[in-house]
């Protein structure tokens, strides 16, 4: 059950991968997978760190809600495949979001939050990559919320979205939640260190790893200017 209703809330613990396993379970994770590609909103929720560490709590996630699957491995098949469709519809919902209001947008006059140059350089820019685009913003933050919105935008086609789209979400999922599961076995199993009493520092190093190639990028670009 959801508990929402907390005394010692505090919005940073919406930062939290922890957070949502511990008060949501798996009914929430799912929800912040989806809602993460499918709303421009969902920047802010802790996708690959979340995905990390449904990994590690594989075991309590699944167990919770289907009991009947005991075998371990089934148990981390099962949530990836759960995990894997709840991102690929929530990628669907955003490109289907960019695709109805993308027209309009055209005609849209200039402004402080808007440019419509940069709509036209996104077109030419999922015209080129758009394909590589799609999976490789599944292991960026803050890109992979606006990637499927932008395609939908640019009115990118729908049958090469849909494909890249199911294969950078099964990638991205496969490589976070097994990495999180097998990482916690063998370190626990090799030096007795259990990443459960450690999720600050692993999440903090997953948000360093995943942010530093769109950090050196920007920098790049900005010392090139």
């Amino acid at each position: 059950m959801l508990q929402f209703i907390l005394l010692d809330f505090h919005w940073s613990q919406l930062l939290q991968p922890q957070f949502y396993i511990e008060h949501g379970g798996l009914w929430l994770l799912l929800l912040v997978v989806f809602a993460e590609t499918g709303f421009f909103a969902g920047f802010f929720f802790p996708g690959d760190s979340l995905l990390f560490v449904a990994g590690i709590y594989n075991n309590e996630l699944i167990s919770a809600y289907f009991p009947f699957i005991e075998n371990e491995f089934l148990q981390l098949l099962f949530l990836w495949l759960l995990i894997t469709v709840a991102g690929i519809l929530g990628n669907s919902f955003g490109y289907a979001f960019g695709r109805k209001v993308g027209p309009a947008m055209y005609n849209w006059k200039d402004n402080f939050f808007f440019k419509k140059k940069y709509l036209v350089q996104a077109n030419e820019f999922y015209e080129k990559h758009g394909g590589g685009a799609i999976v490789f913003a599944r292991f960026l933050p803050f890109v992979r919320t606006f990637a499927p919105i932008v395609a939908g935008i640019v009115n990118m086609d729908k049958k090469k979205f849909t494909f890249y789209n199911i294969i950078g979400c099964i990638s991205w999922v496969f490589l976070m939640l097994f990495a999180g599961h097998y990482l916690q076995k063998w370190i626990l199993t090799q030096y007795n260190f259990d990443l459960k009493k450690h999720l600050e520092i692993i999440v903090l190093g997953i948000v360093l790893v995943t942010t530093a190639p769109v950090l050196i990028k920007v920098f790049y670009n900005k010392k090139k200017k």
